[in-house]
């Protein structure tokens, strides 16, 4: 009787799983890194559109990228509803785990890798 209770949980949690957004390796925080990086003029709204998470979470993102001084923006000179972003390709990656990589090998991954997709 344990298999078929187990089996029931099994069926449960595949079911539950399918029904909620897919999981990725990577943070909403690296994809917004490198959606800058393949277009340091992203429009706030077209980054979160291709990340799949709303226009104030991005927002949120880039605050504190910019705190933490992985990305700096500047208003664009012929657009002032525009920014250019440059994302600090040296700064170590934040997890002890990862820490000895750069956000440059990073991006190095994504962006070469994730170009078409």
């Amino acid at each position: 009787m344990a298999n078929s209770e187990d089996d029931k949980s099994v069926g449960k949690a595949k079911t539950s799983q399918s029904q909620s957004a897919p999981w990725t390796f990577l943070t909403n925080h690296a994809h917004v890194l490198i959606c800058l990086a393949q277009n340091p003029e992203s429009r706030i709204q077209d980054v979160a559109e291709k990340v799949g998470i709303t226009y104030r979470a991005v927002q949120r993102i880039l605050d504190e990228l910019e705190a933490a001084g992985y990305i700096s923006r500047e208003r664009k000179k012929d657009d002032a509803r525009s920014n250019q972003y440059r994302v600090n390709m040296k700064l170590p990656l934040r997890h002890p785990i990862e820490q000895h990589r750069s956000v440059g090998a990073l991006l190095e991954l994504g962006v070469s890798g994730g170009k078409g997709r």
